[in-house]
């Protein structure tokens, strides 16, 4: 139990850092905010809600993980160095992945309350 305590502190430490000095983490934050009552209005089904929300904890969670290999190369060095850069640009493009999913999600999800199509 101790162990699990310890990682729940540790847990609301980085939430908080990076609420404090991550710009995309706090615009994503807004947006699963924001996301809460209007993915009720926009789902049909309960299944389309939890995935409307779940897509924008994805696109956080990856968020999150990138934040953490940009520390991790900085921590190691500030130089260029091409596998580092190749790090950060990967954790920028899962990023970008994740951000066209959330898009497609609520895009068809949308279309679907809109123009009842059933998708």
């Amino acid at each position: 139990m101790e162990r699990l305590a310890k990682a729940f502190q540790n847990s609301v430490r980085a939430f908080s850092r990076l609420v404090r000095t991550e710009a995309a983490f706090q615009q994503e934050i807004i947006l699963l905010i924001a996301a809460f009552p209007i993915g009720w209005f926009v789902a049909s089904t309960w299944s389309g809600y939890a995935l409307l929300i779940g897509s924008i904890l994805f696109l956080i969670t990856v968020e999150v993980l990138n934040t953490g290999i940009e520390a991790a190369c900085d921590a190691v060095s500030r130089e260029f160095n091409i596998d580092i850069q190749l790090a950060k640009d990967c954790g920028s493009l899962a990023v970008l992945i994740s951000i066209v999913i959330v898009l497609g999600v609520w895009g068809l999800a949308i279309a679907e309350r809109l123009f009842g199509l059933p998708i």
